[in-house]
Protein backbone atom coordinates (compact mmCIF):
# COMPACT_ATOMS: atom_id res chain seq x y z
CA UNK A 1 0.00 0.00 0.00
CA UNK A 2 1.42 3.33 -0.98
CA UNK A 3 0.56 6.72 0.42
CA UNK A 4 3.12 9.16 -1.04
CA UNK A 5 4.34 11.86 1.31
CA UNK A 6 2.52 10.53 4.36
CA UNK A 7 4.21 9.75 7.66
CA UNK A 8 2.00 8.23 10.34
CA UNK A 9 2.02 10.09 13.64
CA UNK A 10 1.23 6.93 15.58
CA UNK A 11 3.81 4.16 15.23
CA UNK A 12 1.58 1.21 16.16
CA UNK A 13 1.52 -1.60 13.59
CA UNK A 14 -0.93 -1.93 10.69
CA UNK A 15 -2.95 -4.82 9.33
CA UNK A 16 -5.39 -5.41 6.52
CA UNK A 17 -8.86 -6.70 7.35
CA UNK A 18 -10.68 -8.40 4.46
CA UNK A 19 -14.39 -9.28 4.52
CA UNK A 20 -15.51 -11.46 1.59
CA UNK A 21 -18.28 -14.05 1.20
CA UNK A 22 -19.44 -13.56 4.79
CA UNK A 23 -15.98 -14.28 6.19
CA UNK A 24 -13.50 -11.91 7.80
CA UNK A 25 -9.75 -12.52 7.78
CA UNK A 26 -6.84 -10.38 8.91
CA UNK A 27 -3.30 -10.11 7.65
CA UNK A 28 -0.24 -10.26 9.84
CA UNK A 29 0.75 -6.95 11.42
CA UNK A 30 3.42 -4.86 9.71
CA UNK A 31 5.35 -1.72 10.72
CA UNK A 32 3.54 1.60 10.24
CA UNK A 33 5.82 2.90 7.48
CA UNK A 34 4.72 3.53 3.89
CA UNK A 35 4.94 1.79 1.53
CA UNK A 36 3.32 -1.10 3.41
CA UNK A 37 3.83 -4.64 2.08
CA UNK A 38 1.56 -7.51 3.05
CA UNK A 39 2.90 -10.91 2.01
CA UNK A 40 -0.01 -12.89 3.43
CA UNK A 41 -2.22 -15.28 1.55
CA UNK A 42 -5.81 -15.10 2.77
CA UNK A 43 -7.98 -17.96 1.56
CA UNK A 44 -11.77 -17.68 1.40
CA UNK A 45 -13.88 -20.70 0.57
CA UNK A 46 -17.64 -20.93 0.29
CA UNK A 47 -19.99 -23.58 -1.09
CA UNK A 48 -23.23 -22.64 -2.79
CA UNK A 49 -25.17 -25.93 -2.64
CA UNK A 50 -28.43 -24.54 -4.04
CA UNK A 51 -26.85 -22.87 -7.08
CA UNK A 52 -26.80 -24.86 -10.33
CA UNK A 53 -26.80 -22.02 -12.86
CA UNK A 54 -23.58 -19.94 -13.06
CA UNK A 55 -25.72 -16.89 -13.83
CA UNK A 56 -27.40 -17.24 -10.44
CA UNK A 57 -23.98 -17.31 -8.77
CA UNK A 58 -23.00 -14.13 -10.62
CA UNK A 59 -26.15 -12.43 -9.32
CA UNK A 60 -25.39 -13.55 -5.75
CA UNK A 61 -21.84 -12.19 -5.99
CA UNK A 62 -23.12 -8.87 -7.35
CA UNK A 63 -25.31 -8.42 -4.25
CA UNK A 64 -22.50 -9.34 -1.84
CA UNK A 65 -19.98 -6.68 -0.80
CA UNK A 66 -16.24 -7.16 -0.39
CA UNK A 67 -14.67 -4.81 2.16
CA UNK A 68 -10.98 -4.14 2.79
CA UNK A 69 -9.82 -1.99 5.70
CA UNK A 70 -6.36 -0.73 6.57
CA UNK A 71 -6.31 -0.66 10.37
CA UNK A 72 -3.75 0.67 12.81
CA UNK A 73 -3.50 -1.01 16.24
CA UNK A 74 -4.30 2.05 18.33
CA UNK A 75 -5.93 0.92 21.61
CA UNK A 76 -8.57 0.07 22.58
CA UNK A 77 -9.94 -1.32 19.27
CA UNK A 78 -7.80 0.01 16.45
CA UNK A 79 -8.25 2.87 14.03
CA UNK A 80 -9.47 2.43 10.45
CA UNK A 81 -7.22 4.49 8.19
CA UNK A 82 -8.72 3.60 4.81
CA UNK A 83 -11.41 1.39 3.28
CA UNK A 84 -12.32 -0.15 -0.05
CA UNK A 85 -15.76 -1.54 -0.89
CA UNK A 86 -16.96 -3.18 -4.08
CA UNK A 87 -19.43 -5.86 -5.05
CA UNK A 88 -17.80 -9.26 -4.67
CA UNK A 89 -18.18 -10.19 -8.34
CA UNK A 90 -16.18 -7.17 -9.54
CA UNK A 91 -13.66 -7.61 -6.74
CA UNK A 92 -12.98 -11.27 -7.53
CA UNK A 93 -13.19 -10.89 -11.32
CA UNK A 94 -11.97 -7.38 -12.25
CA UNK A 95 -11.93 -6.03 -15.79
CA UNK A 96 -8.72 -6.99 -17.60
CA UNK A 97 -7.69 -3.31 -17.78
CA UNK A 98 -7.51 -3.16 -13.97
CA UNK A 99 -5.04 -6.01 -13.67
CA UNK A 100 -1.48 -6.49 -14.74
CA UNK A 101 1.00 -9.25 -14.48
CA UNK A 102 0.25 -12.93 -14.76
CA UNK A 103 -3.49 -13.71 -14.77
CA UNK A 104 -4.44 -10.74 -12.61
CA UNK A 105 -2.18 -11.56 -9.67
CA UNK A 106 -1.36 -7.87 -9.30
CA UNK A 107 -4.15 -5.35 -8.82
CA UNK A 108 -4.38 -1.68 -8.18
CA UNK A 109 -7.29 -0.38 -6.13
CA UNK A 110 -7.91 3.02 -4.62
CA UNK A 111 -8.84 2.97 -0.95
CA UNK A 112 -10.89 5.80 0.53
CA UNK A 113 -9.24 7.44 3.50
CA UNK A 114 -11.26 7.64 6.69
CA UNK A 115 -12.02 10.99 8.29
CA UNK A 116 -9.67 10.12 11.17
CA UNK A 117 -6.72 9.63 8.78
CA UNK A 118 -5.50 13.16 8.16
Amino acid sequence: ITCPGVVLKDKEELYLSVFVLGQCKKSECVPAVFPVFFHDRLVFEKAFPNIVDPGDLVKLLEFDTAVLELIQLIPPVGKVLATYEENTRDFLFPDPKLTRGRRGLEREILMKRSLSFT
